[in-house]
């Protein structure tokens, strides 16, 4: 091999590299509406979310008839999705509680979800399952929320939206084995994972977690953190412990298509814009 064919060969196979480094993984960006600046109309805060890039939003239950058709008119006006409903009652009141009023506000809670869901064009609700505590031990925490969220299904069926189950910081669904069986013991495609990629730290390695969750992962959030000296400590995407490009191998293999949300703290135009530009960079495996 001579020198001029051993160049052509080097930089050919650099540029591949450089092709598939760059390869966008078919995700779509939102914005938990939280992050958008609360003293803005609905209808500024949806353009600003636009103009920094982002293609949908992730809004919490709406209780208010008249507020959510005010929040479905500003999404449909700026042209920003409402993908999800992050429900609000499952942390005081969870379906794992041993007191059926409890219970009941949950799901009540659940049900005003669904209909926001279905109302704003929304295909999940987000809902943390259970919650584990002195009060409610872990097996006692999988059998009563899965008993609830069984009542649940035929509405979330009939509205076309799915409860999508989310792994936080609650002591319960603490490994990706246990994860998997507890979507998959409902044996319904209306009840699937939502993964939090920055939670999981917590437990364990996000990619790790996505390759045994596979396919039954409906929507993702994305946020970042580091551990020092026993504090948690929030940062921005790509500043933590996350290994982002890891996470995007393994949205790669799984094939995931579906969207992913930032959920950070708030800020302006400009700190919005320069969130989007991250999440780029991650979905491009940089």
């Amino acid at each position: 091999m001579d020198r001029r064919t051993f160049f052509s060969m080097t930089v050919a196979a650099a540029t591949a590299g450089s092709v598939r480094a760059a390869a966008r993984l078919p995700i779509k960006k939102a914005v938990y509406e939280s992050m958008l600046p609360s003293k803005l109309s609905y209808p500024d805060r949806f353009k600003m979310a636009r103009d920094a890039g982002f293609e949908q939003v992730e809004c919490a239950t709406e209780p208010d008839q008249r507020k959510a058709e005010e929040i479905k008119k500003a999404a449909e006006a700026a042209g920003l999705r409402i993908h999800s409903v992050m429900n609000q009652a499952h942390w005081d009141y969870p379906l794992s509680s041993a007191d059926p009023a409890v219970v009941a506000k949950s799901i009540a809670g659940m049900e005003a979800s669904l209909r926001n869901a279905h109302f704003w064009g929304a295909d999940t609700v987000l809902l943390v399952p259970a919650v584990v505590n002195a009060k409610t031990g872990y097996k006692d925490a999988w059998v009563r929320s899965q008993r609830q969220i069984r009542k649940l299904i035929p509405m979330a069926a009939n509205l076309k939206v799915v409860i999508a189950l989310e792994e936080v910081w609650n002591k319960f669904l603490v490994s990706p084995l246990e994860f998997a069986r507890y979507v998959d013991e409902f044996e319904s495609p209306w009840v699937k994972a939502y993964f939090d990629v920055g939670n999981i730290l917590f437990y364990g390695y996000p990619q790790d977690w996505i390759r045994t969750l596979g396919k039954r992962i409906v929507k993702l959030h994305l946020k970042d953190f580091r551990f020092r000296d026993g504090r948690t400590e929030w940062l921005n995407l790509r500043d933590g412990d996350v290994d982002w490009r890891a996470v995007h191998a393994a949205l790669d293999e799984i094939g995931f298509s579906g969207t992913a949300t930032c959920e950070l703290a708030g800020g302006d135009a400009a700190y919005l814009k320069d969130v989007s530009h991250r999440v780029d960079l991650i979905l491009a495996g940089a």
